[in-house]
């Protein structure tokens, strides 16, 4: 590595991104990052602490968008590693699937054709546990990253289809035209822990829905939980370890069935947790729902299925040590409830 290595984080206003950036910052390294509109960097420096001082020439940033050329060979210029942080994560489940594989899957191509030209020795790619754990059926499984989803099953989500084409023809670019990128992915289950603004992920609706009372009683469906600092930190590891080609990392602190977080906000939270559903939501009225709307389609389809997915190979390998998920979601609540948006 050299002495000041420069990267190129994607999609800098997104949870990750702007988590793994700050850290970036504090290490030392020079950052570009891209942004769909320059009018949002005054905003984003400021909500990354880069705004004045030594940290305001550490950081560059640079208009580009997952849909289009312009931008990009100009972000990674200079740049020793890549972080493509940047993907869409759709609050609600579009009418058309490609909404969301288009750009996830382009973005990715755009981005590690902009790095191999520029020279880029690394590259971490942020998928997701969507591209892992899919279309196996209902039931229990245990999931390492040897799995795939299996998109020919009924009823995979978007969201799923986009992350796993997206890492599918990623990982196919590399090894026919990567060159010499040393290219790995870290693969989160659903991201919470600290809420910096408003703006934030869709992930953290989850926490905001139960605090909410936006749902009148809780379906039998459950997540892997992560903490945003610890997906940061796995990132970092995956930048400066050795021998990253090809790898694969899970993300994941535990599983939760949704009853279990909402029993932690009631525990924990008092009063501001009074909107907290307590009751459970048998499956059939779910499915029968499911006739009507997109979203509760998607959740039906996952009544009752418990994933574990294995993390073990990222403690091994990169020494990675996660929170508790507990921690991370009571940090989403309190930073939504400081913030109002709760």
């Amino acid at each position: 590595m050299s002495a000041t290595p420069r990267i190129l984080v994607s999609g800098g206003t997104g949870y990750i991104a702007g988590v793994l950036i700050r850290q970036l910052l504090a290490e030392g390294w020079q950052v570009h990052t891209t942004v769909r509109d320059l009018a949002r960097e005054a905003a984003l420096r400021q909500a990354l602490g880069a705004s004045r001082g030594e940290k305001k020439d550490q950081l560059r940033c640079f208009a580009a968008d997952l849909m289009a050329d312009a931008g990009w060979a100009e972000a990674a210029a200079g740049c020793t590693h890549l972080a493509h942080v940047a993907s869409p994560l759709p609050t609600g489940v579009p009418r058309d699937a490609n909404e969301l594989i288009v750009p996830a899957r382009d973005g990715a191509l755009r981005a590690l054709k902009a790095a191999r030209d520029a020279g880029v020795q690394r590259v971490v790619m942020t998928s997701s546990v969507a591209a892992i754990a899919y279309g196996h059926g209902p039931g229990e499984h245990h999931l390492t990253e040897a799995d795939w989803t299996n998109l020919d099953a009924p009823d995979v989500p978007p969201y799923v289809q986009s992350k796993t084409v997206a890492e599918r023809a990623a990982r196919d670019w590399v090894a026919r035209e990567g060159g010499g990128l040393e290219f790995c992915t870290v693969n989160p289950a659903v991201v919470l822990g600290p809420v910096a603004s408003a703006d934030y992920s869709a992930s953290v609706v989850i926490v905001q829905s139960l605090l909410q009372g936006r749902l009148p009683a809780l379906p039998n469906i459950g997540f892997g939980i992560v903490d945003v600092r610890d997906v940061a930190e796995l990132h970092w590891r995956a930048l400066t370890a050795p021998g990253m080609a090809g790898e694969r990392f899970i993300a994941d602190a535990g599983f939760l069935w949704l009853r279990e977080i909402a029993a932690i906000l009631r525990a924990e939270l008092g009063d501001a947790a009074r909107k907290v559903p307590t009751r459970m939501l048998p499956d059939w009225s779910v499915r029968l729902l499911a006739r009507l709307s997109p979203a509760v389609r998607a959740a039906a389809s996952e009544l009752g299925t418990l994933r574990r997915q294995d993390a073990s190979h990222a403690r091994e390998v990169l020494g990675w040590t996660p929170r508790a998920p507990r921690e991370a979601i009571l940090t989403s609540a309190k930073d939504l409830i400081a913030l109002g948006v709760h």
